[in-house]
């Protein structure tokens, strides 16, 4: 009741605060595990670097079925919460974690049956092909403890307690920074495994974070608890979980099918244009996400006081929301514009990389503004059961407006068209965005 009481009662800037900086920062964390990896596999040398890169698309897949399932009981939860409902709570953790388990395993196999067939499609130098199946291979065993550890993080978030979660994604990362070198390179009684490596050291980092997770939730009350007793599968329940959670899928698994689809328009480059736009991509999602993290954050704030019937709480959750990210954005755009090389350098970007890398990241930087705007109004149409709306947004951003202007600019431009159609889509999908907000509002659907 006491969490209850926060989330109804305490200034919303206050709460606001308190509820995003963790959630922001594990976010930053849950995106540093595919920078970390490729950051050292660089070292080993380009293509190794185009490996991973070819990998990310399957594991940002994997990351956003995570996902999915997290949002949705975290919606959920903080719904039942709010009308105080602690049986349905309890029950929506057990749901979510049979879930999780579930489907992590179903996508574990996936993996492994669909990636050779999938790196063949993208390249025919040899040494990338075996390269990334060797990297995948292992990788493919992230899934069950990613999944589960998310569905806890944001279990325990949406009670109101932003903090306990954070720390065992620091263990998972840490575990990952320190242990990639070392598997990678090999040092002291450790051999060298080359890209195996990274990948081992990343399945080890989501391992522990699970077995943190699962202590958290069992070893110590929580506001909400797996609930054994008298439990039954539900149907409804099932289905409201993958609901609430679709849109924050669609944001993340629509971001696996960019890279596949402006892989295929590298592909008619060179090997490096490949290589930079993994790098690339990964602190694009290491921005992007981060500021989604504060999203999340607002999320159960917004979502509690739509369930209380509290309107005047939710809109200003949404506007004190929408200043943070909007100053976020200009922090993460500012930092890519000013300082591309510097961030190339991390890859150990080769010239030919550097030639067009630079300008590239700039042209493509201009686009966070206007992706923050449009998600932070996604997640409110997704808080007051808009799915549909926000939906939309989703698939305008990363499919209905990004593929024309790729192929369109591509034409036009070349090289430099690709890096184009991402500030022209992210630019017109804000306007459709805004338009939605304007037309649900003087339909008075709140």
């Amino acid at each position: 009741m006491q969490t209850n009481n926060k989330m109804a009662v305490a200034p919303v800037g206050k709460l606001i605060w308190q509820m995003s900086i963790p959630p922001l920062i594990s976010m930053f964390l849950q995106y540093s595990y595919n920078l970390i990896d490729s950051a050292f596999v660089a070292r080993l040398s380009e293509n190794a670097l185009t490996a991973v890169s070819l990998s990310f698309p399957i594991t940002t897949l994997m990351n956003a079925a995570s996902i999915w399932i997290g949002v949705g009981v975290n919606v959920l939860i903080a719904g039942y919460l709010g009308q105080k409902k602690q049986d349905e709570a309890n029950a929506t953790v057990t749901h979510g974690l049979l879930l999780a388990f579930g489907i992590g395993a179903l996508l574990n196999l996936m993996s492994l049956l669909i990636m050779k067939s999938y790196f063949r499609a993208f390249t025919n130098n040899e040494e990338i092909y075996q390269l990334s199946i060797a990297y995948m291979s292992v990788c493919s065993f992230m899934q069950i403890p990613n999944m589960v550890h998310i569905a806890i993080q944001k279990m325990i978030q949406a009670t109101g307690n932003m903090v306990a979660p954070m720390w065992f994604q620091i263990a998972g990362v840490v575990v990952n920074f320190v242990f990639d070198p070392i598997l990678i390179f090999g040092i002291g009684i450790f051999p060298a495994m080359g890209i195996r490596g990274a990948a081992v050291a990343t399945v080890a980092g989501y391992l522990l974070s699970m077995i943190l997770a699962f202590a958290l939730l069992l070893g110590k009350k929580q506001k909400v608890q797996v609930k054994i007793k008298d439990f039954h599968l539900k149907k409804q329940m099932i289905y409201r979980i993958f609901a609430f959670g679709l849109p924050s899928f669609i944001m993340n698994a629509l971001s696996s099918f960019v890279v596949t689809f402006v892989n295929l328009f590298l592909v008619a480059y060179s090997d490096t244009a490949i290589a930079f736009f993994g790098a690339y991509f990964k602190v694009q999602q290491l921005i992007v996400m981060t500021v989604n993290g504060l999203i999340q954050g607002c999320l159960p704030v917004m979502r509690f006081n739509y369930g209380a019937g509290n309107s005047e709480r939710l809109h200003s959750a949404f506007r004190y929301g929408t200043v943070l990210v909007t100053g976020m954005m200009i922090l993460g755009t500012l930092a890519v514009l000013l300082f591309p090389a510097q961030i190339l350098g991390l890859f150990m970007a080769s010239e030919a990389m550097r030639s067009f890398g630079i300008s590239a990241m700039r042209i493509m930087a201009a686009s966070y503004l206007f992706c923050g705007l449009s998600t932070m109004i996604s997640t409110y149409f997704q808080t007051t059961e808009k799915v549909g709306s926000s939906m939309a947004i989703q698939l305008c951003r990363q499919m209905l407006f990004l593929v024309p202007a790729l192929w369109c600019l591509d034409k036009l431009f070349q090289l430099n068209g690709i890096w184009l159609a991402f500030p022209v889509a992210e630019t017109a999908t804000l306007l459709v965005a805004l338009v939605m907000m304007a037309w649900h509002r003087r339909k008075n659907i709140s």
